[in-house]
């Protein structure tokens, strides 16, 4: 677990997914990844609400699951 996923426990789930795996390369696609690494964050609808290229910027991220979770 990286200092990321322990900043989100409880918060949200991180996931990460292989771009060179079938799976991936398919969410890839999806979701227009072009460069790796790409931070995603979904609401709970699936909707993209944030995405970032490059290393993920903590506090934008933090704020972002801030406007979706329940309050």
């Amino acid at each position: 677990m990286d200092r990321l996923e322990k900043e989100l426990d409880g918060k949200a789930e991180v996931m990460r997914i292989d771009v060179m795996s079938r799976v991936g390369n398919t969410l890839a696609q999806r979701y227009g990844v072009r460069a790796v690494p790409t931070f995603l964050v979904f609401d709970g609808n699936g909707q993209v609400i944030y995405a970032q290229a490059g290393i993920p910027d903590r506090s934008a991220i933090a704020e972002a699951i801030a406007s979706i979770s329940p309050r």
